[in-house]
């Protein structure tokens, strides 16, 4: 077996040196330069002599924490079934109730497997290596070296370097399988700035990846016409570009501009309904978290904006497509009932301000005083000043993980 670990410290290294000391075959093997980031390192990993040999490989990002028995849990799909090219397992997170940031990314994420993962896995077969709208990190897996071979290999064309894989091999006949019962520990970005260029890397990826591989995916011979569909329009298309464009314009602009507009007649429909079913969907899947959900619903507005910049920016290749900023984690040893001690560190103007957020604060603000004022048909100043608030509390930095005490 071959595990890869990715952004290896000289922990890592002495690690592997007192694993070797006790007989296990195991090796730490760097790479000099970052070409290609992630996809290159696997690349590069994957051709290692000792790689070759391997049958499967496991991947796990540097913050995830396997049990000793992963592999004997996961082995046994492929073994019983060799049509079988991943077997992906559920995230679970050491620091999911630090602060209200890391509570509302783990009620999103349990949101994610529970239903669209497990979904994926139970009707297409077809998931992306740990991936929807806003997730595409490909770890916590196994995958069968055949099917990497077959598919093309790691390539380094897109940020999304697993969700290229796993279409590529979707493509060529092989099956995945998610299992909720196997957790690898890992940790969630604590702070807002951290958590967003997480998720501009992610939702630029994606959308660069459709532009990428729409042709292949209807070319294909070995996918079901109903499969292509769902991949093409309903995982590529509507998850990664549309969905965040209409959420942003929606909530961000045409329901605040509305106020002032009176021509401008949204359906109740289209600004109540189909956000309440969607409420009602993750609520029930997180009832122990139904307090945060008013959180939930402000924060994602205010991401929307952050997933259509970064969604442009992919489709149309603009200067920041395909650029790899590493996901800064705090690296503690959190424990379940004890708060890790973050220093205070000192930080320029733009970097404690977060400008964006601030001056659609005042336009939200604005907009919400002048329906409070001139009260028309329609009157959501109360909700345009609570996302007013949400975007100048993470425009100001009041949110995830600053300064924290035992």
């Amino acid at each position: 077996m071959l595990i890869a670990f990715f952004f290896l410290q000289n922990l890592v290294e002495l690690e592997c040196e007192t694993w070797v000391t006790k007989g296990l075959n195991i090796k730490y093997a760097p790479r000099s330069g970052q070409k290609g980031f992630k996809a290159g390192a696997l690349k590069k990993g994957m051709e290692c002599d000792y790689a070759r040999q391997c049958e499967y490989v496991a991947i796990f990002d540097a913050d995830f924490q396997p049990e000793p028995d992963f592999l004997l849990r996961t082995i046994p799909f492929f073994v019983h079934n060799p049509k079988v090219a991943l077997v992906q397992a559920r995230w679970s997170f050491v620091n999911g109730t630090v602060s209200l940031l890391t509570r509302i990314q783990k009620m999103f994420f349990d949101y994610h497997f529970k239903v669209e993962q497990e979904a994926g896995s139970a009707t297409f077969a077809f998931f992306s290596f740990n991936g929807i709208s806003v997730v595409n990190q490909g770890t916590a897996g196994v995958w069968r070296t055949a099917a990497i071979k077959e598919a093309g290999g790691w390539k380094d064309r897109t940020t999304v370097e697993d969700m290229d894989l796993a279409i590529r091999a979707t493509l060529k006949g092989w099956k995945f399988i998610y299992v909720g019962d196997i957790r690898v520990k890992s940790e969630l970005p604590s702070s807002y700035k951290a958590y967003c260029r997480q998720q501009f890397r992610w939702a630029c990826g994606g959308a660069n990846l459709f532009r990428k591989v729409a042709i292949d995916i209807l070319t294909s011979k070995d996918v079901s016409v109903v499969k292509k569909f769902y991949m093409l329009y309903s995982f590529l298309f509507v998850r990664r570009v549309v969905a965040p464009a209409v959420a942003c314009i929606l909530s961000n602009i045409i329901v605040p501009l509305s106020v002032m507009i009176p021509e401008l007649y949204l359906p109740v429909w289209g600004v109540a309904y189909i956000p309440a079913v969607l409420l009602v969907v993750t609520a029930i899947r997180n009832p122990k978290n139904i307090h945060l959900l008013p959180f939930w619903i402000l924060f994602e507005s205010v991401m929307t904006i952050h997933r259509t910049r970064a969604a442009l920016v992919g489709l149309f290749e603009f200067s920041e497509f395909n650029e790899w900023v590493v996901t800064k984690k705090t690296g503690n040893n959190f424990e379940d009932n004890k708060v890790p001690l973050l220093q205070k560190t000192r930080k320029r103007l733009r970097d404690r301000v977060n400008f964006p957020e601030i001056l659609f604060s005042a336009f939200l603000f604005f907009c919400a005083s002048y329906n409070l004022v001139f009260p028309g048909k329609t009157s959501y100043y109360f909700n345009l000043y609570l996302q007013g608030l949400a975007f100048a509390f993470l425009g100001l930095n009041f949110s995830g993980t600053c300064t924290c005490f035992q």
